[in-house]
């Protein structure tokens, strides 16, 4: 009997702190907008005579150098304001950057340090292992035009990862991945990877392995 109600009593008490826990992460985001209030009015005045992306990527190349649960809260409440969209309890680690003001991450987004994320779709309850680079797509260059590669206009394509996914570390995404997938640590998409497909394979994916999540694991 008193086994059970202790368990009671505890079920009880993390009930009870979930509200406070909600209300306490409410007021230190609050507080950590006001400290880059600073920084936010600076980036909308430059905003109309910089280019949109440069300004951008200079300043998440600045809010990347603050280390722990203070960068993260300050990356969090400067994103939120300037991203495309920046769902609820994102947590960006150190070092990490932003080349494209059109980004769009979803709620409960864990991205990991010194990452590099190009123009992408990020959808909500996804995990982004450290020093995972996510290009905008695989034709930013043209080799057609007779002139230096990094005087070439290739083309942006907005790279999109689904629902509850997890890409490993050191991964290299060219291409759209699907929801509910695994991509292993190293390994580079080239091609679409289809939802619920797990690929683990280091030699460059140009295919789909053809083996379901639910049954894999």
């Amino acid at each position: 009997m008193a086994v059970g109600t202790a368990r009671v009593y505890d079920r009880y008490c993390e009930r009870a702190a979930k509200p406070m826990k909600v209300l306490l992460k409410a007021m230190l985001n609050n507080l950590f907008v006001l400290l880059n209030a600073p920084c936010l009015l600076i980036y909308f005045l430059l905003r109309p005579i910089s280019r949109k992306d440069e300004l951008f990527a200079g300043f998440s190349q600045f809010y990347s150098l603050f280390p722990g649960q203070y960068g993260i809260y300050l990356r969090r409440n400067f994103y939120r304001f300037t991203m495309t969209h920046l769902g609820q309890n994102v947590v960006i680690g150190f070092g990490t950057l932003f080349s494209h003001q059109d980004i769009e991450i979803g709620d409960n987004v864990y991205i990991g340090p010194q990452c590099n994320v190009g123009l992408c779709k990020i959808g909500a309850e996804c995990l982004i292992g450290s020093g995972v680079h996510i290009l905008s797509g695989s034709k930013q260059h043209s080799y057609r035009e007779k002139k230096p590669l990094r005087n070439t206009q290739g083309s942006f394509l907005k790279i999109t990862i689904g629902r509850n996914t997890w890409i490993g570390n050191q991964a290299l995404l060219m291409s759209n991945v699907g929801d509910d997938c695994v991509i292993g640590a190293t390994v580079t998409v080239t091609k679409e990877v289809a939802n619920s497909f797990v690929v683990v394979c280091k030699a460059v994916v140009d295919y789909k392995i053809n083996v379901k999540i639910r049954k894999k694991l």
